[in-house]
């Protein structure tokens, strides 16, 4: 809930704008007043519940004519939420306000899921009627094995995901609109309970396996990892370490406020598109080198390093010099300018499953040495360049077995409650209006058309 607060602080300046005289006053953290040749908007400012204060600018071009221009959206608040709560200067994550250190440690994947999307922690029986219908779902309908036997074999997890997603929907046309509570809690439960088994139907294709299905007597990360490892020949037993790492992965990574595919679900939706069509275009905002492949990068330099000869130090003194524009990658994070704290938390995971697994490999040697490195050298520690969440999650993906193609496939499987959870408050606002972003033109002005005869 926002709510406008009490004047504190005052600031005025004023200037010729585009030829016209501009003056701004902002009482903080009431209203902040901003006056373009006498016409006069008085803007409310609005405090959330942690503190933080936003100015609301709907109507300001009305107005006065102007709009602001803030590119990437980095000082833009496009809504307000109860969801997830970010403090990127003390390292706090909460979703609906319970820290990220307690769910890790306390809670189940569903769990958290339920939290986000419903608003509080479930009763027993409302966990127990949500895993069950989310159980109940994992299968897919036989047709859609069609889907992948077209794929070629060199196709990314993420395009497969991503359309195999959208295209679900048109297996549930009669709900699909979801005008009732129920259908769309059905809708919520089918998407929770089959992407998983799509993410572990597009690697068995990759590697020319059989479809593994899943099966109702295992916990939901525990189908995962059968779907992904189990073969036909074989008994495949999960391994309970391996079980809980990926369970914690997935709750750290299940949302984290409005990001660029968060931000794309809730604009995509905005069009009331359904559900499945605004996830999928989420998939494809996450499928991006900058957002949902960081892990990945993480495990090509440590690739690229190995290939130098395994030199860390050598590489730790190329990033410091900043030769060849070396960059450190899983280090350091946009929002958290302290340490991220789903790093911390994932860390002891990280190095316990590396234990308990006993793995020789030269990767994770590299990635231990460049982590104690960059911990204790004064140049990192003062930029507040600590490994991040997407450097522990590479290398637990890949002592799993998980291969680097899939790193993002793992990613979206984490960040899908928070994806349907935004979607379903962003529905739920009776002022909510399609997303529609002003611009500033910069391109020529009037100019007329010329026949083809007459262009040089």
């Amino acid at each position: 809930m926002v709510k406008p607060g009490r004047a504190q602080i005052r600031y005025a300046t004023g200037g010729i704008f585009m030829g016209r005289h501009l003056s701004i006053i902002v009482i903080m953290p009431d209203y902040a007043k901003l006056s373009l040749n006498g016409a006069i908007a008085k803007l409310p400012v609005f405090k959330g519940t942690e503190g933080e204060r936003g100015i609301d600018i709907r109507e300001l071009r009305d107005r006065t004519g102007l709009i602001t221009l803030d590119p990437s959206y980095a000082n833009t608040g496009s809504c307000t939420s109860d969801i997830t709560f970010i403090d990127g200067e003390r390292g706090i994550l909460r979703y609906r306000g319970m820290p990220i250190e307690e769910l890790a440690r306390k809670s189940t994947f569903l769990e958290t899921s339920y939290l986000l999307i419903y608003g509080s922690l479930p009763t027993a029986k409302d966990l127990k009627e949500f895993t069950t219908n989310v159980t109940r779902h994992t299968l897919l309908h036989e047709d859609l094995k069609n889907f992948f036997s077209n794929y070629p074999i060199t196709a990314h997890p993420m395009a497969i995901l991503s359309a195999m997603v959208c295209s679900l929907s048109s297996y549930y046309a009669e709900t699909l609109i979801a005008r009732t509570p129920e259908e769309l809690n059905l809708n919520i439960a089918r998407l929770i309970a089959k992407v998983p088994t799509v993410a572990a139907f597009s690697y068995k294709k990759s590697i020319g396996q059989p479809f593994v299905y899943p099966h109702n007597s295992h916990s939901y990360t525990a189908n995962f990892l059968q779907m992904m490892f189990a073969v036909p020949a074989e008994e495949y037993k999960v391994d309970k370490d391996v079980e809980r790492a990926l369970e914690i992965l997935l709750i750290l990574h299940a949302d984290h406020e409005q990001n660029c595919s968060t931000s794309t679900v809730r604009l995509v939706g905005s069009s009331q598109a359904n559900l499945f069509a605004s996830i999928a275009a989420g998939v494809c905002a996450l499928w991006g080198r900058l957002h949902g492949g960081a892990n990945a990068e993480v495990m090509d330099m440590l690739e690229r390093i190995r290939h130098d000869g395994g030199d860390v130090k050598k590489y730790i003194d190329l990033v410091k010099t900043k030769k060849n524009k070396i960059r450190l990658m899983g280090f350091g994070h946009r929002v958290y300018k302290n340490y991220d704290p789903r790093a911390s938390i994932i860390k002891n995971a990280c190095h316990k499953l590396l234990r308990k697994l006993h793995i020789d490999d030269e990767l994770l040697d590299i990635a231990i040495q460049l982590e104690n490195a960059a911990l204790h050298d004064p140049y990192f520690l003062e930029r507040h360049l600590y490994p991040n969440v997407d450097f522990y999650s590479g290398l637990i993906y890949r002592a799993m077995g998980i291969p680097t193609n899939m790193f993002t496939v793992m990613f979206a499987l984490g960040r899908l409650p928070g994806w349907i959870a935004h979607w379903k408050e962003m529905r739920g606002d009776p002022g909510m209006k399609i997303g529609r972003p002003r611009q500033i033109y910069t391109g020529p002005t009037l100019n007329h058309y010329k026949p083809l005869a007459q262009r040089r």
